[in-house]
C-alpha cells in the first residue's frame, strides 16, 4: 500500500515548461538516506516531482534525505512508499528500467534520450510511465527487469561504468526535460491499422493475466522442472511485455485461458 500524498495533481512536474506530465521515478530499496535526498534534488533540477519509494532500507521519512535534498523538499514531501515493487507499478502503463544490459532477458533496450522521446510521446497520450532505479549495492533484480517494458542503457565509458544513484536519475531526468523543452506536444494518436481502439493494458492488468496464465500452466505440468520456473516464468511475461498489449487484448487473453480450462472439463 502506498503512503504519501503527490505533490502536482496535474502532471507531475514542477518550473514545467510546456505543461508535459513526467515520468514517475521509482527507487527500488535504496539503501541510504542521503542517496534518495540527492535523487530528489536531481529530480527537481529538471523538474521532476513524483517520486516513489520500494521498501528503502532506512525508516522514513528520513532527515538526512531532507539534508542533501539541498531544498528539494516538495520531492521528498510527496514521495509515495511501497511494500513491493509490484504495488509501485500497478498503476503505470508503461515501464523503463535503468540498468545494465540484462543478458538473459531479451528486452528493447534505449539510450536515456531515446528514451526521453518515447516517455514524452506516451505521457503526451495520457499514458502513465515510470522509470525504475535499483538499490545502490546490488542494482535491479531479474524479477524487477521483468516488469519493465525497456531498459535504458546509460552509454558510460565501458572501462568505469559506475554512477550513484543520482547520477542516474540526473541523467534520465535532464534527457526527459530537454525532449520536453524540444517543441509543442505530440497531437491524437494515430489509429494503427489493424489495432482495436482501447487503452493500453496497466501494470495491474497484466500482473493479473500472469497470475492467471501461471495459475494454470502450473496445475498443467508445464513448469518442469520445477526449478526452472522461475526463468521460464520471466520469460514468458518478457514474451507478452514486449506485445504491449491493451486492456482488451487482455482480457481476450484471460477469455481464452478460462475456455481452455472449461474445455478440458476442470
Amino acid at each position: 500500500m502506498a503512503t504519501g500524498t503527490d505533490p502536482k495533481d496535474a502532471g507531475g512536474t514542477a518550473g514545467k515548461d510546456d505543461g508535459a506530465p513526467g515520468p514517475e521515478i521509482i527507487l527500488v530499496q535504496p539503501q541510504i538516506g542521503e542517496n534518495i535526498g540527492t535523487a530528489a534534488r536531481a529530480m527537481l533540477n529538471c523538474g521532476l516531482v513524483n517520486l516513489r519509494l520500494v521498501n528503502p532500507r532506512e525508516a522514513w521519512p528520513n532527515e538526512k534525505a531532507v539534508t542533501s535534498s539541498s531544498g528539494a523538499k516538495v520531492v521528498l514531501d510527496g514521495a509515495r512508499l511501497y511494500e513491493t515493487t509490484n504495488e509501485a507499478v500497478a498503476d503505470l502503463h508503461r515501464l523503463y528500467a535503468a540498468t545494465a544490459r540484462p543478458r538473459d532477458m531479451v528486452k528493447l533496450v534505449l539510450s536515456p534520450r531515446a528514451a526521453a522521446a518515447e516517455i514524452r510521446a506516451a505521457t503526451g497520450l495520457g499514458r502513465k510511465v515510470g522509470i525504475l532505479f535499483g538499490a545502490e549495492r546490488s542494482g535491479l533484480g531479474n524479477d524487477d527487469l521483468t516488469l519493465a517494458d525497456a531498459i535504458i542503457e546509460i552509454p558510460a565509458n565501458p572501462e568505469f561504468s559506475s554512477l550513484n544513484l543520482a547520477q542516474a536519475v540526473l541523467i534520465c531526468a535532464y534527457e526527459w526535460r530537454m525532449a520536453a523543452l524540444g517543441g509543442p506536444g505530440p497531437g491524437p494518436a494515430a489509429p494503427r491499422r489493424g489495432r482495436p481502439r482501447a487503452g493500453p493494458a496497466s501494470k495491474d492488468d497484466m500482473a493479473g493475466f500472469y497470475a492467471h496464465l501461471e495459475a494454470e500452466l502450473d496445475r498443467a505440468g508445464f513448469f518442469y522442472p520445477p526449478e526452472k520456473r522461475p526463468r521460464m516464468a520471466r520469460n514468458i511475461r518478457n514474451l507478452f511485455a514486449r506485445a504491449d498489449l491493451t486492456d482488451q487484448e487482455v482480457r481476450t487473453l484471460r477469455g481464452m485461458i478460462a475456455a481452455l480450462v472449461k474445455g478440458r472439463g476442470d
